[in-house]
């Protein structure tokens, strides 16, 4: 981390010793589609309603789930990703350059397939006019009103990086090392956009530096699309402090790292030791951590956190089960995080979305909800 981003960082500690995020008890965005929005989907699709139909559904699902988050205790809102299908597909489509296309193959999770969408750079790389930014200033308004701050979150550029493959890099580039530069200054402005719109808490969602734990996904990024991927970790902190290196003081941005989130299943094992130092050197102002289960691995990597600097959230709540867990067990969990990194610099949240696509994970919104408030109400317990 340079010596201008490090101060960056230590001033917006100190801002958020007001504003505070990311909170002790804090989510990662997406949120179970309500049957209203699925058959909206559904009738637009087969021409029953259009485009301003649905947006008048999503608008009054998005309004109800607001007052639901703020009911629960959270100090904060998103829009539940409900105008979304893909976490990142969405987002990546609406950038200069970049399309989604049709692909013989999904993703690779384990036991399932996704819809066989692939990214495209056919174009250079630019940030303008996106659509997603009508979705945050529907938001703002409904959580301001319900006395919560807005939140939103979009793709990590490294994401696109990792995923975009060899013979889907067509037009203005002839290899992933020349998009870099545009790459970079497309999420500098889009980080500009969404602040100037009035974002002040903003995630970057990331999958590749979990696949970058795993030596099974590094082969399949080397095999499948002819990735170099020594000094991928280098890569990737790069492009990130490049994209950060200006960003106001009063804007937090935070990221969050998946293994994988469909239907409930997953794509990539692996603890976080072998990026751990390249991660915490990002001049994020929080990490989202999935710790749910045993392929995220101990907490030891968290020594690496510099210290009074950044925070991470654990996610020790799943979102891949109904199932409840155990208060008591979370918050040992909690205290053994606390042996590699000072308390006050974590916090809880569940370890994902609950529905990173629009088909959603295996549980049903009763059991989201009860997990929503066992996050705030251990957080409370916890951290006085």
């Amino acid at each position: 981390m340079t010596a201008r981003l490090r101060a960056r960082v230590a001033a917006a500690r100190l801002w958020r010793v007001t504003v505070n995020p990311p909170y002790r008890a804090d989510i990662v965005g997406s949120f179970l589609r309500p049957d209203a929005i699925k058959t909206a989907r559904a009738d637009l699709a087969e021409g029953r309603i259009d485009a301003d139909a649905l947006r008048e559904v999503e608008d009054a699902q998005i309004a109800d789930l607001v007052r639901k988050q703020a009911d629960a205790g959270l100090r904060l809102a998103t829009d539940g990703e409900f105008r979304r299908s893909w976490w990142h597909f969405d987002f990546f489509d609406g950038l200069d350059g970049v399309s989604i296309v049709e692909t013989d193959h999904g993703l690779p999770f384990q036991g399932a397939q996704t819809r066989q969408r692939a990214v495209q750079v056919h174009d250079r790389i630019g940030f303008s006019a996106h659509p997603q930014l009508e979705h945050w200033r529907a938001l703002q308004p409904l959580a301001e009103a319900a006395g919560v701050q807005p939140k939103f979150s979009f793709p990590s550029p490294t994401v696109l990086d990792f995923r975009v493959e060899p013979q889907n890099i067509t037009g203005a580039y002839a290899d992933r090392d020349e998009y870099v530069d545009d790459l970079v200054g497309a999420y500098r402005d889009a980080v500009k956009a969404f602040y100037d719109a009035g974002v002040r808490y903003l995630q970057f969602d990331d999958t590749a530096w979990a696949y970058l734990c795993s030596e099974v996904e590094l082969e399949r990024a080397r095999t499948e699309r002819g990735i170099e991927t020594d000094g991928l970790g280098e890569r990737y902190a790069s492009i990130l402090n490049r994209v950060l290196e200006d960003k106001p003081d009063d804007l937090v941005v935070t990221t969050h790292i998946c293994r994988g989130n469909f239907r409930s299943t997953w794509i990539s094992s692996g603890g976080y030791e072998p990026i751990a130092e390249q991660l915490f050197s990002v001049g994020y102002d929080g990490f989202f951590l999935e710790y749910d289960n045993d392929r995220s691995g101990g907490f030891e990597p968290l020594r690496f956190l510099p210290r009074g600097e950044q925070s991470v959230v654990l996610g020790l709540i799943t979102t891949k089960t109904g199932d409840l867990e155990d208060a008591d067990a979370v918050k040992r969990r909690i205290d053994e995080a606390a042996t590699f990194a000072p308390l006050e610099q974590l916090a809880l949240s569940p370890q994902c979305g609950f529905a990173s696509t629009e088909e959603g994970n295996e549980l049903t919104e009763d059991q989201q909800w009860a997990k929503i408030r066992a996050v705030v109400d251990i957080a409370a317990d916890v951290w006085k």
